[in-house]
């Protein structure tokens, strides 16, 4: 009888654990995996020199596996593949070989940005002084940032995803607000400049909006097409439309 029982329990515990670890795989299969390409830049924006758009492209990496819904594919397998492709010169994906990249770094999904804006405006309220790139106590300074985003879906080829986003900041050229190790290589000194929070508040904004279309959903995607209603109709406001 007991020898019974304990083969009952044994069991039970073994079935337990094959649905907690199904259950893991299912959790696991359901991230989407991700590949991040090297940014473009087509903003003739001053700050952007050599290496800035694999740069780019890490901080992305960084900040969607940071959220744990994602499994990101690392720089080191994408970037020889997408060099072969030609993708870095042009931004786009040549037509047939989409399957191909999938297969070879196994993302699922490729996110292609283009920086497609930039401005920035530092007007003076008073005294102050400068040191070297920065000022204290006497401007404000803006940004605007723009970046045209599309995700593709490697096994289609099609598009699954596309939108312009933008970030914007507003602040005295000595606040912060940067989190330590969120710029580095070809952007390291830029935490405390309109760039740099225009560039955070665009990242950000990406993570956030590929977090909620490809895996909350919900009540965001409502919020996200307001938003892009919002600004579709402040860019129609902006320019003059022939009638």
């Amino acid at each position: 009888m007991k020898r019974v029982l304990a083969v009952s329990i044994l069991a039970a515990l073994l079935a337990a654990m094959m649905v907690a670890l199904g259950a893991g795989t299912a959790m696991a299969q359901a991230q989407p995996v991700m590949g991040v390409a090297e940014f473009q830049n087509s903003s003739g924006a001053a700050w952007w020199r050599g290496g800035m758009g694999w740069d780019l492209a890490g901080m992305v990496t960084n900040e969607l596996a940071a959220t744990g819904k994602f499994r990101m594919v690392e720089r080191s397998k994408l970037e020889h593949v997408l060099r072969e492709q030609d993708l870095g010169a042009s931004g786009r994906i040549r037509k047939g070989t989409e399957a191909k990249i999938g297969k070879v770094t196994g993302a699922q999904f490729l996110v292609l940005g283009t920086v497609t804006a930039y401005e920035e405006n530092t007007s003076g309220t008073g005294g102050g002084i400068s040191v070297g790139p920065l000022s204290f106590g006497g401007s404000q300074s803006t940004s605007y940032m723009a970046v045209d985003l599309r995700v593709v879906d490697t096994t289609t080829g099609e598009v699954a995803y596309v939108r312009t986003v933008e970030g914007k900041s507003e602040s005295s050229a000595a606040s912060v607000g940067i989190h330590a190790g969120f710029f580095g290589g070809n952007f390291g000194g830029m935490e405390k400049t309109p760039a740099g929070k225009a560039i955070r508040a665009c990242v950000i904004e990406i993570v956030d909006y590929l977090q909620c279309v490809m895996v909350d959903r919900g009540p965001c995607l409502q919020e996200y097409g307001a938003k892009e209603q919002r600004r579709r109709e402040k860019t129609k406001g902006a320019i003059k439309l022939d009638d």
